[in-house]
């Protein structure tokens, strides 16, 4: 599976999320009970949607899309991660062998043919074996930066997201304050049925912000730590193959 196809894939992952999203209308208040009811015998699906309008679906929505958008991304970054891992020891060991053997362009084609930022960055070292040693070094770390960048990428996006989530939660508790001052004013007196719809709206806004906040935060975890083991894997065989380089040249 190549990188377009990933994010295809991705893409289409977030569209299928994007439908799980109950598209919701706005309901008149006698309608209220009945949909209550519903929600309560029709399982955690019914009981979900029912979450979503006593939370305002212009809010809801908002915080939904930044989940479903969210998770887009992270299913990008995980597939790239994963396709990227190698046996990053048998690569070094095998290239070893070969450079042995003065056998460099084969050495050169065991890179190509492997996936992955190390074998990439092995075979930016082995096309300058023929060059002094510093311009070398100064050419696997400059492409090692480039590869390093290539593994975070899209990965500010899901920061974003993840700081996103929780402020339109808390966007949601203000508009919801607002609505319950509204009501007091209107109704002139101050009283749980009055307050409660828009406390009710403030609170449920808050809760989902945060949720999906924490979803993506494990997911951002975990691809920060599948970046920190792939940057230390390039780091490693970049140490490897300047010792095989300079065995090379000796002899």
């Amino acid at each position: 599976m190549n990188i377009k196809q990933m994010k295809r894939y991705a893409l289409l992952v977030a569209f299928g999320l994007l439908m799980l999203v109950p598209t919701v209308q706005a309901q008149e208040p006698t309608e209220d009970d009945a949909i209550t009811e519903l929600a309560a015998e029709g399982g955690l699906h019914m009981q979900l949607k029912q979450k979503f309008i006593d939370g305002s679906p212009l809010f809801m929505s908002m915080v939904a899309l930044a989940l479903v958008f969210g998770l887009a991304f992270c299913i990008e970054r995980i597939s790239y991660l994963t396709l990227s891992e190698i046996n990053a020891k048998k690569l070094m060991r095998d290239i070893d062998a070969k450079v042995a053997e003065n056998d460099v362009e084969g050495a050169k084609q065991l890179c190509r043919d492997t996936r992955g930022p190390v074998a990439s960055v092995c075979y930016q070292g082995l096309m300058h074996i023929n060059e002094n040693m510093d311009d070398i070094e100064r050419s696997i770390y400059s492409y090692g930066s480039v590869q390093t960048a290539k593994l975070e990428k899209g990965t500010s996006w899901i920061k974003l997201f993840i700081a996103m989530a929780p402020s339109l939660g808390f966007l949601g508790t203000v508009i919801g304050m607002v609505m319950a001052f509204e009501q007091i004013q209107i109704a002139g007196d101050i009283g749980p049925t009055i307050v409660a719809r828009g406390m009710k709206v403030a609170l449920i806004t808050t809760i989902f912000g945060i949720v999906v906040a924490l979803i993506l935060q494990l997911f951002y975890s975990y691809i920060t730590s599948k970046i920190e083991h792939l940057t230390s894997q390039m780091e490693e065989s970049v140490v490897t193959l300047l010792d095989i380089i300079m065995k090379y040249k000796r002899g």
